[in-house]
This record gives structure tokens, sequence and C-alpha cells, in this order.
């Protein structure tokens, strides 16, 4: 399995090792030898100090490619491959699965909405507290829709993201920022397995 894994990710068949070691510690008080949406979203909010519930619960979902409510082993590896080592593409591809609450290929405003709509600070009482919602998702996305059908597809995405990286994270911080991706590479390969 290690070797299989080296060939499909960013890891070398070490860090597959200590990256199947420390899964198999996380789960070693389950059965079936799965990360559980809960123990999941603990270690990805932990680890990489993202803290957004909804952003959490999709992060699960890209990584539960089987959608059968568990990360297992394999998705775990392919999971952090993308998230700590991923390409442009793959980190593209990886944030619109996130943002995509449907799965259903198309970004529309109501999702937008709904995931910008607890990260914006309240606005005072007597102002429509989602007038600055919906204010943002509608200057993202005019920046996001390429074709202009008031929807991003994943197309749409990328080519906004390729013109400006920085739209990349622009509906939530879904990726780990380089600090956290150094402190959790030192924490998997401190134990190495040789």
């Amino acid at each position: 399995m290690e070797d299989e894994l080296a060939k499909q990710t960013h890891f070398t068949k070490n860090e597959v090792k200590c990256l199947l070691k420390m899964f198999y510690k996380y789960c070693e008080n389950q059965e079936d030898k799965a990360l559980e949406r809960h123990r999941f979203r603990d270690i990805i909010h932990n680890d990489f100090e993202i803290t957004d519930d909804i952003l959490l619960d999709r992060i699960f979902r890209a990584f539960d490619k089987d959608s059968d409510n568990k990360v297992s082993a394999e998705e775990w590896v392919k999971g952090l491959s993308i998230f700590l080592r991923g390409s442009l593409s793959e980190h593209t591809r990886f944030c619109f699965e996130v943002y995509d609450m449907n799965s259903d290929g198309w970004i529309t405003k109501e999702e937008m909405f709904h995931m910008l709509k607890f990260s914006l600070p309240q606005r005072q009482q007597e102002e429509d507290p989602d007038e600055g919602v919906r204010d943002l998702v509608d200057s993202t996305l005019k920046k996001l829709d390429i074709d202009g059908d008031s929807r991003i597809s994943f197309e749409d995405y990328t080519l906004a993201v390729e013109k400006e990286e920085l739209l990349l994270e622009c509906l939530g911080t879904c990726l780990p920022d380089q600090k956290n991706i150094s402190k959790f590479v030192k924490t998997f390969l401190q134990d190495p397995v040789l």
C-alpha cells in the first residue's frame, strides 16, 4: 500500500508510512480504522487552525471521496497530499469541491451566501445583517463568473484563479497556511518509520 500511495501522491514512501502510522494512532479506539467526521474535524481544527464549521464539514467531504461518512487510510494520505503539497490546479479543484456545497458542479449565489454569512463581523443592529454579505457575494460573483450566467462553474473558477491566485480561497480558508503545514510535517516525521 505504501509504494502505491507514494506513486499516487506528493509523498515519499517513508512519509506515507509516517502518515499511515499517524492515521492508525488517531483511529486506535475504532474497530473499522477510519476517521469519523467529528475526529477528522478535530484534527483539521487543531493541527491546521481551520475553525469555520461549514468549511470543516466541506473539507471532510473533499477528503471522503467514496462518501461513506468516514475517511479511510488511503483517503487520508491522498487528501493530505493535495491539502499540504498540492499544485495550483489540485488546490483549485479541492477548493471548488469545498465551495460547491451540493456537489452539483456549480457554486451558486445561495452557496456563496451560506459560506460567507458567518465569516463577516456583525453590523450594527439597525442595519440589515445580511446586506454586507449580499454585497460581498455580488462582488465575488463578478470576479468569478467569467461566462456571466450568474453561477460559477469549475471552468469559471479555474480561469479566475489563474488570473488572480488570491481568489483561490475567496469563500473561506480551506487550505492550511505555511506555518501550520510546517508544524504538521514536523509532527508526522518526528517518529520516522524505517
